[in-house]
């Protein structure tokens, strides 16, 4: 009797452990698929998602309900003149500031559950990054590798960016150029997904400007994300895949450069300047006129036509009395853009 109650206790136990082991590799199997999900959703979320952002300061917004949508593997530059919101937009997305109200959302994963992981998967190259002058360049950027779990080797980060000769140099030895060229490299050093730069070819000799695009485009070619602002209209023209431009805390352009330029309604510039100016509406029977912007003394002309238009131009001049100072023509650019919609030159803004 004995021996068949201990059967049935060992039997009840085997059971019971039967039980619980079968449930709990059901809960273990669930939560692995969850986490599987999450993964999933992760990796498929845009790279930069921001929606009705708002950061104001006592009576200044500085951002005024700004929508923004950066796709994984895109080249998206933001751009606008000092005081439009562009700064503080672009550090609520790094994480360094945070915004009165709006969602940001960076990899599928917020600034506020998930910051050390975002952490290591973004690289960030400020207009200005002040650096440690008694440490050499090597030092530097092997300090920077310290602080990810993978990264780049650093003899190769330097050589890319053309600062092997510089190796040992003391970094407050170095100019203004090269000084750019370092904060870059610390960018890059933890392989991150997402490139934010900032003005990051500013003091750059044309030569070592072009050495960071190819920097910029082999980035791009492993899949890397780049949020880009540049006072370049060049640069924004050839790296970017969109733009938004960015004004009085509001996104007021969103588009390819193609369809952006577009919108100024003419392929081609006429830029004069006379003595004594002339008002707009004199202009307003040129063929193919499709407005003006106030350029000092003068107009920049939007037109279909430079062959049929400049002559014409040149009559209206003429018939005013006034005298031709200057007067050029030009394919329509960015820039021409920036200026027709904030009134402002983007490398005076």
């Amino acid at each position: 009797m004995k021996i068949d109650q201990k059967a049935e206790s060992r039997k009840a136990r085997k059971n019971l452990c039967g039980y619980w082991l079968s449930n709990f590799c059901f809960l273990l199997s669930a939560f692995c698929f969850l986490i599987y999900l999450l993964a999933r959703v992760t990796e498929n979320s845009p790279a930069i998602s921001c929606k009705d952002l708002k950061k104001h300061y006592d009576d200044v917004k500085a951002v005024d309900g700004i929508d923004l949508l950066v796709e994984r593997g895109e080249c998206f530059g933001l751009l606008g003149p000092n005081g439009a919101g562009k700064t503080t937009t672009i550090e609520i997305l790094e994480g360094i500031n945070t915004p009165d109200s709006g969602d940001v959302s960076i990899l599928g994963m917020s600034w506020r559950d998930r910051p050390r992981d975002l952490r290591e998967r973004i690289g960030i190259s400020l207009q200005e990054t002040q650096f440690s002058d008694k440490l050499t360049v090597f030092e530097t950027l092997r300090l920077f590798r310290a602080f990810y779990r993978d990264g780049h080797d650093p003899e190769e980060l330097l050589r890319d960016l053309s600062l092997d000769e510089k190796r040992n140099a003391r970094v407050g030895k170095l100019s203004g150029g090269q000084k750019q060229r370092l904060a870059v490299s610390c960018a890059l050093v933890g392989r991150p997904d997402i490139l934010f730069l900032d003005e990051p070819t500013t003091g750059l000799d044309p030569q070592s400007r072009l050495q960071l695009w190819e920097v910029v485009s082999r980035f791009r070619e492993g899949g890397g994300t780049v949020l880009l602002t540049t006072h370049y209209m060049e640069e924004a023209e050839r790296l970017c895949d969109r733009i938004a431009i960015v004004d009085h805390g509001h996104r007021i352009a969103l588009g390819t450069p193609k369809d952006l330029i577009a919108k100024l309604e003419a392929p081609h510039i006429i830029e004069f300047t006379s003595e004594p100016a002339i008002e707009e509406s004199a202009f307003s029977g040129v063929a193919g006129f499709h407005g003006a912007t106030p350029r000092g003394n003068g107009f920049a002309l939007r037109v279909d036509s430079l062959a049929v238009a400049v002559p014409q131009v040149l009559d209206v001049i003429e018939a005013r009395g006034a005298k031709l100072i200057t007067l050029t023509t030009h394919a329509a650019t960015l820039e021409d853009l920036f200026v027709a919609m904030t009134g402002r030159e983007l490398r005076d803004a």
